[in-house]
Formats: structure tokens, sequence, C-alpha cells
């Protein structure tokens, strides 16, 4: 063959081989300033190149925390109790402005989000509300997030990688639209942070609010060890925030991020850590479907119990409490399917978990357990019971007389 035939055969081959197009990146940033005294904030997505999107299609809920939208281009609102609005940028650079407002209250007077005169604790679920990206193909959109403060306030804190002083990288490789999700806090803060594992952990709470920080990083580098021997894949930055009363009496897990009440305790009288549990939430990362909502559920709890009681937190005879304590609470459960279970049906599913790790110990000899089951629900986009069955059923090796129950029909 030919020199000059075989360097033009060999450049076909090495062109085939090449992909065809390199993704094309276009900048989206999101612009958020805080205005603590209309209990707003003022926030503005801005596309380099508004060509590279089709449409951005907003869920805006029941349409009333949102207001006084402003766009180049098309703007469609489509208000109702499943409130939308469509996007449809000019050609060349192009924003979305709109205000949306901070304090989420509850009918029991207390605050799932709340703004002050002096801080902000907000989810950047709500400052960016879910949307359907329609975009060109061959386009990457590389999204950032700043912040602008009220005078006087010091500090933001996000769950996502910092490029700047209020600025923040924002990717999800799980999501086609990059938004800025999870927990998020603003204003005159007290922190504290350490590096446990691959893990930046910072915890962080408006000053005055009575949060004991060093008692949340005590516990956490207690328990780490075990986190990471369970939980196959760890983030690099994890923050939890916290405020007391009128905040909500409760615990919530969001990407990355923790809130905790102030006033509640890390540990329970039972034993069982809110913290800890939400840690589970966070790393597990656990989709559930098909009136499946015990499998999260249930496994939040258990390691809440399991990965205390592993990292030598609790004795033999505090365990065996706290089991029997389930039992009798959720003595009456018939079910455990249901889009939302109740505290009865989460401490029926721990116990079923419990058996189960039992079972699976039992018939493979101590090689595999329910961490098994864990590793493989988090590799699946979303589980549902007959799938959770299948995945333990797999790692025993054979049918689980566990499972066979009426509890998961």
């Amino acid at each position: 063959m030919a020199v000059g035939v075989r360097q033009a055969l060999a450049f076909g081959l090495l062109a085939l081989s090449l992909p065809v197009w390199a993704a094309k990146k276009v900048d989206l940033d999101y612009h958020v300033r805080l205005l603590p005294q209309s209990d707003q904030a003022e926030v503005r997505l801005t596309l380099a190149q508004g060509s590279a999107v089709r449409s951005l299609d907003f869920d805006l809920g029941d349409g009333s925390h949102y207001s006084d939208f402003k766009a180049d281009g098309q703007w469609q609102l489509t208000p109702g109790k499943q409130a939308r609005g469509v996007w449809r940028p000019t050609a060349d650079k192009a924003s979305l402005t709109y205000r949306v407002r901070i304090s989420h209250g509850r009918k029991s007077g207390r605050f799932d989000t709340r703004m002050t005169p002096n801080w902000a604790l907000m989810r950047g679920d709500d400052l960016v509300p879910a949307a359907k990206l329609d975009q060109q193909d061959g386009i990457e959109l590389v999204s950032r997030l700043e912040f602008e403060l009220p005078t006087g306030w010091k500090s933001v804190e996000t769950a996502w990688p910092r490029i700047g002083k209020n600025k923040f990288r924002i990717d999800n490789v799980s999501r086609l639209f990059d938004r800025p999700t999870g927990w998020m806090l603003a204003g005159h803060l007290g922190s504290r942070r350490t590096r446990l594992g691959e893990t930046e952990v910072t915890v962080a709470s408006p000053q005055g609010q009575g949060m004991r920080r060093m008692d949340v990083l005590t516990l956490l580098t207690f328990v780490w060890p075990q986190v990471q021997a369970v939980f196959p894949r760890h983030p690099s930055k994890l923050l939890i925030v916290g405020a007391n009363d009128p905040m909500w009496r409760g615990n919530s897990a969001a990407h990355e991020s923790i809130y905790l009440n102030a006033r509640l305790p890390l540990v329970s009288e039972s034993g069982s850590s809110a913290l800890v549990r939400e840690l589970a939430q966070v790393f597990g990362r656990i989709n559930d479907s098909q009136r499946s909502d015990w499998i999260s559920e249930g496994f939040a709890e258990y390691y809440a119990i399991e990965l205390v009681r592993r990292a030598g937190g609790m004795s033999d005879e505090r365990y065996e409490s706290l089991h029997s304590k389930l039992v009798k609470d959720s003595q009456k459960v018939s079910t455990l399917r249901g889009e939302q279970i109740n505290p009865a049906q989460v401490a029926k599913a721990v116990v079923l978990l419990q058996e189960l790790d039992r079972e699976i110990r039992l018939k493979t000899r101590n090689k595999r357990s329910l961490d098994d089951v864990l590793r493989g629900a988090m590799h699946l986009e979303s589980v549902d019971t007959r799938a959770f069955v299948q995945l333990a059923e797999s790692v025993i090796g054979e049918s689980s007389k566990v499972l066979d129950t009426g509890l998961l029909q």
C-alpha cells in the first residue's frame, strides 16, 4: 500500500475515533440580592448566549412565593395551584429577573425558612425553582451563583464549592439544569470547620442562636469512620446549618446539607441520632418510587441507630431496649406502603430491616449484610418495593423469608 494511502487511511480512522463534536460551554450566572426589609431575594439568571436555550419551563408551586418577573425574550406565566412559567430567551445575552419571598411559615407558627434583619436561612431549591430545560444540542451550561449581601452582613454559606468571597460553582452531574439547591445561610454567622475523610465539613448558624457547633463536629468525627465504611460515595463538601425557635423543631436533609433545630438534642433519649439520620439521607441519596417511601425512611432511621452502635456509642442493653421500643411502637402497623409514611411505619420498617440484616448474615455466613443491599439501592436511579426485594434476594442468593410479608403488599 502506498505511503500516501496509508496516511490517509490512518487519518480517517483517527477522525472516526474522535468525538464528532466537543460541547460548547455557555455561562449561566445566578445573582441573588438579599432584601431583608421586604423578606425577599431578587434573583437574576443571565445566559451569556440566549440562543443556547430554547426554553426553561419552571415549576412555581402555587405561585404565591414568586413575583415581579422581567425577561429578555418571551415570558409566559400560567397561574393556578400548579403554576408554571416558561422563559424563551433572546438570542444574545439574556436575563430573567424575579423576586422570591424567603420566610415560609407553618400552621404551628414556626418557620421552615426565615429572613430577619440580621440573617437569612433558606433553601436554594426555593431561590431557583425546578425547571425543564430544552437546550440546543452540543451545549454545556457552566453555572455559578453569586450573592449580594445587605450592608453589614458578613458572609454566606452554601454546600457548593466556593470560587470567590460570595461566589460558588454549581455543578450537578445528575441534572441537565444546574441550579443552586440545598440549605443556605447568610448574615452575621458563627461557624466551625473541619475535614473528615474526603469531605470539608462546615457547621454554621446565626450568632446568638445557641447552636452547639462543636458538639455537632464531635459527634460527626466520632461516627465518620463508620459512615465511610458503609457509604461508597462521599460529598466533597457538607454544610450543616441550625437556628433556634421560632424555626421548625425538626431536622431536614437537602443537597449535601442538613438543617438542625438548635434546641433539639443530637442524640435522643432512646439513643438514635437525628443528625446521623439526616447524614444517612445525604450520603445514601436513595430515590424511592411506587409508594415505597418506607425504603429511604427506613434505611435512614436504621443507620441512625446502627452507625452510633458500630462506633461504640450504644451498649448492647441500650440497643435491645431501643429495639423493644420500636417493636412496641409499630405493633399496630399492617402495611409499609404509602407516598408518605408515619412514625409508626418508620419504626416497623426499621424492625423489618433489622430482621433482614440478621437473615442475610445467617444465610451468607456473615459474608454479606444489609450494607450490601443499601449499596445496591444507591446504584439504582429509583427503587420500589419489588426492586428492593429482588436486590435483597440477590444478596442472600435465595428467597427471603423476612420479606415474604403482607407489610409489603
